[in-house]
């Protein structure tokens, strides 16, 4: 199994940053615990990620297959890395971009059910949010597979570390993280928290003001 590129590690005793340091909408201020990761730190990281994935493509054209919703941020900041990478650069890569949803959580567990919606042309480069357990990325990967691409890369911004894992593992990985829910950076939870810049934990007052 080819490994992936390296990536930043967060310890299980990172304690964060305290909310006062950053920008938080008010409507969201009693719902969090603290920052985990600073928008700052998120944009640097996707920016080396558009680097490697340049280098790692080749010269071959890109399908980029966002995964919506939440990966809907992390995809557009890191095809604008890859744009200016191909405007500045003497390489460029051909890229067109295509959606996918899939929903498989209600709270914060996983329901086991995948329900996959959209996606005319599926075939190489996969950005995601997040990889949980692994499951429903290797769902996707099993319906691309069906559609004979000539290689199929998956970027996700953040692994988290957890005893439920499959051991799948991503091509480019920003960050892993401990298992704790996460919300922000067009993460959500029922929704909600898709609005802010940050990566922050969720506080238990959170995931009952917002429970479904």
């Amino acid at each position: 199994m080819a490994t992936c590129s390296p990536y930043i590690v967060i310890g299980d005793d990172e304690k964060g940053y305290d909310l006062d340091l950053f920008c938080i909408p008010k409507h969201y201020v009693d719902d969090l615990e603290k920052v985990y990761i600073p928008h700052g730190l998120i944009m640097d990281r996707t920016e080396r990620l558009a680097r490697d994935i340049m280098k790692s493509m080749g010269e071959h054209h890109i399908v980029a297959l966002c995964v919506l919703k939440g990966g809907y941020k992390f995809f557009a900041d890191l095809l604008d890395y890859i744009k200016a990478l191909n405007r500045n650069s003497d390489k460029s890569i051909p890229m067109t971009v295509d959606f996918i949803r899939l929903k498989s959580y209600c709270n914060d567990e996983s329901t086991g059910e995948i329900k996959v919606i959209g996606g005319d042309d599926l075939s190489t480069l996969t950005g995601k949010d997040i990889i949980d357990t692994g499951k429903t990325m290797k769902t996707l990967l099993s319906l691309l597979k069906q559609y004979n691409p000539k290689m199929v890369k998956v970027a996700s911004l953040l692994v988290k570390r957890t005893p439920r894992s499959v051991g799948y593992r991503p091509d480019f990985v920003g960050f892993e993280v401990p298992d704790k829910f996460v919300v922000g950076y067009a993460l959500d939870y029922n929704e909600y928290f898709r609005d802010l810049n940050h990566i922050c934990v969720i506080s238990e007052t959170g995931k009952q003001k917002y429970k479904a």
